[in-house]
Order: C-alpha cells, then sequence, then structure tokens
C-alpha cells in the first residue's frame, strides 16, 4: 500500500530524518522517518487540512 504513496516532508525538516513524513489527499497517512516500516496513522483530509488550520492560528 505504502509504495503507491507519495511521500513529502516539510521544508522546515533541512533533511533531517528526525521528522514525520506525510503523503495528502482524501485519506493523508503520517509516518516516523526514523520508523517508515512500521505503523503509520490515516485521517481524512479534512481532519489533517483542520489540524494545520490549528496549528497555523496559534
Amino acid at each position: 500500500m505504502t509504495s503507491e504513496i507519495t511521500w513529502h516532508k516539510s521544508s522546515y525538516s533541512n533533511g533531517s530524518q528526525n521528522c514525520v513524513e506525510v503523503a495528502e489527499g482524501p485519506t493523508t497517512h503520517i509516518r516516523d522517518t526514523q520508523h517508515r516500516a512500521q505503523a503509520q496513522l490515516s485521517v481524512s483530509g479534512s481532519e489533517w487540512n483542520a489540524l494545520l488550520h490549528a496549528l497555523r492560528s496559534r
């Protein structure tokens, strides 16, 4: 499943391996860059957008 997903890191990560990667879409997937083969979180696109909006509002 994850091989069909396009993952990206934040531009704020500066090439660091200590961050998370996301694959955005109707379902957004989130994983730890140091443990890519382990479990990942999946949330709806609208939930992901609500989280980003809340974080940007701070």
